[in-house]
């Protein structure tokens, strides 16, 4: 499962700088009016990046806490 979260935060990652650098190409060659909601979806990817990274340190430590109450209890 950890192999699996990692994919998937790159994934989250890589989709946000593409989409980034894509609308902002077609922004330059077919104006910005039309493209410029656009980078809401790039910012979502962001957004999935950094709560994925977030959750993922999150378990982290408690799973550390739970192994620490196993160690105290025996």
């Amino acid at each position: 499962m950890e192999s699996y979260n990692k994919v998937m935060q790159f994934f989250w990652l890589a989709m946000g700088v593409v989409l980034t650098v894509v609308i902002t190409f077609l922004g330059f060659k077919e104006g910005f009016a039309k493209w410029v909601g656009y980078y809401l979806m790039a910012g979502l990817c962001f957004l999935m990046y950094f709560v994925k990274r977030w959750m993922m340190k999150r378990m982290e430590k408690h799973n550390a806490w739970i192994q620490e109450q196993k160690e105290k209890q025996q």
